[in-house]
Parts: C-alpha cells; sequence; structure tokens
C-alpha cells in the first residue's frame, strides 16, 4: 500500500459532505413538489448540522438548550466558542446569525449572516433572514433580490414564492 492509496481514503470523506451537498442542492432545484422539497431541504440542514467534530456537536446541542430556556446570553457565548473552534462551520454562524436577530440585533445577525453565504452561497436560511431583516428596514428592492436567490436555489418553496410575489407587488404599486 503506497503512501497515496493510504491518504485516499481520508481525502474521499472529506470530499463526501460536499458531494452530498451539491447532489442534494440540485435535487432541490429540480424539485416541484413543495413537500419532497422540503424533505430534500431537511436532508441539506443536516448535513450543515453536523459539524463533524465531536465538541462542536455537543456545543451547538448546549447553544439550542439555553435558547430554549430563554438563556441567550449563555447561548451567544457558547455559539461564539463553536465559531471559534470550527470557523469554517456553516451551522455555527448561521446559528449566531438567528439569535442575533431574535435579540433584535439585525446588524450583528447581517453580519453572519455575510459570513455564512461567504462559506456557503446556496445557505436559503441564510438567504431568508437576509430579506427578513431587509424588509424590516424597508430597503425592499434588495429583501426582492435575497428572495430571487433563495427561490434560485430552492424554487419550490411556498413562503419564499408568497414574500417575493408580496414585494414584488408593493415595489410595483410604489412606482405607480
Amino acid at each position: 500500500m503506497s503512501a497515496d492509496s493510504a491518504a485516499e481514503p481520508a481525502s474521499s470523506e472529506m470530499t463526501t459532505s460536499k458531494q452530498r451537498l451539491d447532489s442534494l442542492f440540485t435535487e432541490l432545484k429540480r424539485e416541484s413538489d413543495p413537500d419532497k422539497a422540503r424533505d430534500i431541504a431537511d436532508r441539506i440542514r443536516m448535513e450543515w448540522q453536523d459539524s463533524g467534530s465531536a465538541s462542536v456537536n455537543l456545543l451547538m446541542q448546549w447553544a439550542a438548550k439555553a435558547v430554549q430556556s430563554s438563556r441567550q446570553p449563555a447561548a451567544m457565548d457558547v455559539l461564539d466558542q463553536a465559531i471559534y473552534l470550527a470557523p469554517q462551520y456553516v451551522d455555527g454562524w448561521n446559528q449566531r446569525a438567528t439569535l442575533h436577530f431574535q435579540m433584535g440585533n439585525y446588524r450583528k445577525s447581517m453580519s453572519d449572516i455575510n459570513r455564512v453565504l461567504a462559506i456557503e452561497p446556496r445557505h436559503f436560511g441564510a438567504l431568508a433572514g437576509m430579506a427578513a431583516i431587509l424588509t424590516s428596514a424597508g430597503q425592499d428592492e434588495l429583501a426582492l433580490r435575497a428572495w430571487e436567490q433563495f427561490l434560485a436555489i430552492y424554487p419550490a418553496d411556498r413562503n419564499a414564492q408568497s414574500q417575493l410575489g408580496e414585494l414584488e407587488e408593493k415595489l410595483a404599486g410604489n412606482r405607480t
């Protein structure tokens, strides 16, 4: 067994999650049935949730429990630790963005959303969060673009379709 063949399994394991995500995103884009698309989206979320580190996964569980018990500052501390330990872990950034949003820290949430999208540009959850923040800030045209990006990735999502339609109508009414 050569040194190259010994390294192959490790490199193929590293690409496995990416390959699964690529395949799931292709399925998601092609699926027109909203229920089947939701199942695919849930499988994508499951891929994002696994950090590849037992320690980081445990921290994420602790953060979720802290949020459930309304201990947001404790959850924030734990999420900060998860991000410190795994700076390329997309769900750590996304969960912290969500927590900032829930706490009304929209600027910090948007900063974390931008980090999520730098790591995973197809992160439809982050795009939905971005659209919500932009809508609440009265930035309807930018929110419309975020929903368009979302739907380019996840076209069968009824809520995103509805949000896009409402913004299109609102913007069309503003132009007349």
